[in-house]
């Protein structure tokens, strides 16, 4: 089972519903043997974990895979004190964040427009996040940025973040601001990675103020990519390597 965020708007569970076929044929294309994914949602949106959970019977047991690019309060103690209430009973086996991974970085690479391709030592990225009030998860947005900076030849590479809970504080800049300050610097241009994993109302607040701030492109969120379809593949695997080991 795998547990997204969830969001008022039709577009987030759209592109997660185009994620679970995706993940079928890479697993296909692997050879691996992958139980049915049922999705989960942590708000907003229909099924909730605890609707998801009563599908399965008393003995079941469940691998649990978050859809979340970080490990924050999701992953750490949302999803698992619904696990602990709904699941009990249940052989329960709880898989990581999909993020961070260098996979990711490449599927934003290739959401990036054009414009952020030539001449790269004049264009400036702001890597933009959610954002969370853990400031472990904001600290691995920032890792993310320098690890990408140091991998390309952008002018730079700036974390930021749309969450009114990190944004602006100590965490980092919002995406606009961040936009600002590389302008500033000297990039000849910047463009934004919209570093979520479905479209929504981060999405629409990150692409509205990075583009008044005067960013040439922003990307849209990650989707349905075959990186993010392998992450989840190593992800449910590694979680089975666990549980075995346990066993």
């Amino acid at each position: 089972m795998a547990v997204a965020h969830g969001s008022a708007d039709p577009r987030a569970a759209a592109a997660i519903g185009d994620l679970v076929p995706l993940v079928a044929a890479r697993a296909a294309a692997r050879g691996l043997s992958l139980p049915e994914l049922r999705v989960a949602y942590l708000g907003h949106a229909a099924p909730s974990l605890p609707q998801v959970m009563r599908t399965f019977g008393p003995d079941a047991r469940v691998t649990v895979l978050p859809l979340l690019l970080t490990a924050a309060y999701h992953s750490k103690t949302d999803i698992p004190r619904v696990l602990a209430r709904a699941g009990a009973g249940m052989r329960i086996t709880y898989g990581d964040p999909l993020g961070p991974d260098p996979r990711l970085l490449r599927a934003l690479e290739r959401r990036l427009p054009e414009v952020a391709l030539e001449n790269p030592a004049e264009v400036g990225v702001v890597l933009a996040a959610a954002g969370s009030s853990d400031p472990a998860a904001n600290a691995t947005i920032a890792r993310l940025a320098a690890q990408w900076q140091a991998g390309t030849g952008w002018f730079a590479v700036r974390p930021a973040y749309a969450s009114p809970a990190a944004a602006g504080g100590t965490a980092g800049p919002t995406p606009a601001q961040a936009v600002t300050e590389l302008r500033k610097a000297g990039a000849r241009r910047v463009v934004v990675a919209s570093y979520l994993l479905a479209p929504g109302l981060f999405a629409d607040r990150i692409r509205d103020a990075s583009l008044a701030a005067g960013a040439a492109a922003v990307s849209p969120a990650l989707g349905a990519t075959p990186e993010v379809a392998d992450v989840v593949l190593d992800r449910y695997q590694a979680a089975g390597t666990r549980r075995r080991a346990a066993a």
